[in-house]
């Protein structure tokens, strides 16, 4: 029990109260028949010894019990001492201790960790808050879950809320959105950060703050009332729509689609032989539901056909230091077929688009690699030619393994469009120790193909690609060729017979055109780290 609770059983009220209902314990014990004042007396005492310590808990401490007698969980203590958030983020690995936060508590959970029955899970947390966990995993939330964590009390946290973080006015990141602290950073200015792989492997649409981001350029600021989407036809601009009428002038389509930057796992490729570009890990990759107007439809109403263009380009409101847009495009083509379901998105999980993912506009072309699907749109122009943006005409092309910087001609090379397969291992982590209690190893991870090609199996291995087992699917049944979201995989892979020590995972996908995925990177390395669809290995030790 904590300190608090015995502090309370101190009370000189309370002992009393139990004593009363000791005695006619005493009497009940010691009587043939049952004493009927006794039972009462008893009744009276135990209650009355309820409230004592419920009320001495409230009012001494100033805070809530439950009907243990508990105080909730999180409520400050005032005799206990206070934590900055900065003391607390130091304490992040069994070394330093780990510490984690709730509402107002600090807790040392570090004795705790071994027995968490989600598993290393809850080190996403630590020198941090729960809470952006517990809003995902409902099992939390239950009084005894709680009084568990009270046990772990050591403090409160310090909570500053005059405090404001200053804004530097040359500065145009300083005033970015404020994003969850659990995603993995790889880059603070532009931001640019990683799902943890856990919630990835454990969410098949992946909540908003959980969701990657990829910027290029500082966030832009949006005056809704005064935002306006023109459409161009060459340099004639032929509609302008407000977001209101982007709304109501369209129908609403919704479609469940996978959005993975063409960098994914570029850290790996980098092990091979150096590359140029942010250092991704696994899961610069999501998915989610998007909401808005069908690209054609808003097209075709502003007489656009592929008899005017070939390409159409999009521009975001997102600029450079020189005053450059961010910029891409897609083929006219796929921009107007039907079964392509590319969208002019304003929802995002059924909630206005964050503002790290492109509000209030962004478009969603399915199947194709993050870099096309500009954000913050405010322009589209039906062209005979690609995007005039860097990003399009000097970056996300992909070069032969031989090709180095010197030689490097990216005007002769094709702007990538749709993705290769791609799978990889969320659970377990890289250097993660396993029992061998069970026998067995739990993975799961996610897999996925551009181009709307499904994934058809999963194959994984236990020794390093020498044996494989088929991994249980979880996937949107999608009709051929549209399978836009990505598929959850699944599977308990038996530990090889007395195996200790070093024990390397493997796994590697099959889409619906029997694509498969490289062994190595070193037939597909690259001077920009792209399109790494490698079999993903991860190495545990075995215990």
């Amino acid at each position: 029990m904590a300190l608090y609770a015995k502090t309370i059983r101190l009370s000189s009220v309370l002992p009393y109260c139990l004593r009363f209902s000791s005695r006619n314990i005493h009497n009940i014990k010691h009587t043939p028949r049952i004493n009927v004042r006794s039972v009462l007396k008893l009744c009276c005492g135990g209650f009355a010894g309820y409230y004592v310590y419920k009320s001495i808990a409230k009012y001494s401490f100033g805070v809530n019990v439950n009907a243990k007698g508990v105080p909730a969980a999180g409520e400050r203590l005032s005799h206990l001492p206070f934590y900055s958030e900065d003391e607390v983020s130091k304490h992040n690995s069994k070394a330093t201790r780990i510490w984690v936060t709730f509402h107002e508590g600090v807790y040392d959970i570090t004795d705790f960790v071994e027995s968490h029955p989600g598993g290393n899970k809850i080190l996403l947390a630590a020198g941090a808050s729960l809470e952006p966990y517990w809003a995902l995993y409902a099992v939390h939330k239950r009084d005894e879950v709680f009084e568990i964590l009270e046990q772990y009390r050591i403090g409160n946290l310090t909570i500053d809320h005059t405090k404001k973080k200053a804004v530097d006015p040359s500065d145009p990141f300083a005033d970015e959105p404020k994003r969850n602290p659990a995603l993995r950073v790889t880059s603070a200015k532009p931001f640019n950060a990683e799902t943890p792989p856990e919630i990835a492997a454990d969410h098949f649409i992946t909540p908003n703050e959980f969701f990657f981001v990829r910027n290029h350029l500082p966030v832009p600021k949006v005056d809704i009332s005064k935002y306006r989407l023109d459409i161009y036809i060459g340099e004639d601009k032929v509609k302008s729509l407000s977001f209101d009428e982007i709304k109501s002038k369209f129908a609403k389509r919704t479609l469940t689609a996978a959005v993975q930057c063409s960098g994914n796992r570029r850290s790996e490729m980098s092990t091979y032989k150096e590359v140029k570009g942010l250092s991704w890990s696994i899961t610069a990759i999501s998915n989610a539901q998007w909401s808005g107007a069908s690209l054609r439809e808003v097209l075709t109403e502003a007489g656009i056909n592929e008899s005017q263009s070939v390409h159409i380009q999009f521009e975001g409101l997102d600029t450079d230091p020189t005053g450059a847009h961010y910029g891409a495009s897609i083929p006219t083509e796929r921009a107007l077929d039907a079964k392509s379901d590319v969208l002019l998105a304003y929802e995002m999980n059924g909630e206005p688009l964050p503002l790290d993912h492109g509000f209030p506009v962004r478009v969603i072309v399915p199947g194709v690699i993050g870099a096309r699907q500009v954000k913050w749109l405010q322009k589209i122009v039906a062209s005979r030619n690609e995007s005039p943006s860097h990003w399009q005409q000097n970056d996300y092309k992909v070069v032969s393994p031989s090709t180095e910087w010197a030689t490097a001609d990216f005007s002769k090379i094709p702007a990538v469009q749709e993705a290769p397969v791609q799978s990889a291992i969320c659970v377990p982590r890289p250097g993660e120790e396993i029992s061998n209690d069970d026998g067995q190893v739990t993975m799961k991870g996610y897999a996925w193909s551009g181009g709307g090609r499904a994934i058809i199996r999963v194959d994984v291995s236990p020794d390093g690609g020498n044996t494989w087992i088929e991994a249980d699917l979880q996937k949107e049944e999608r009709p051929l060729n549209r399978a836009w979201a990505w598929t959850l995989w699944s599977v308990n892979v038996p530990i090889p017979k007395d195996h200790q020590g070093k024990l390397t995972l493997v796994c590697k996908a099959v889409d619906s055109s029997h694509n498969g995925q490289p062994e190595g990177v070193n037939g597909i390395w690259n001077l920009r780290g792209l399109l790494n669809n490698s079999w993903h290995k991860v190495d545990v030790t075995v215990q």
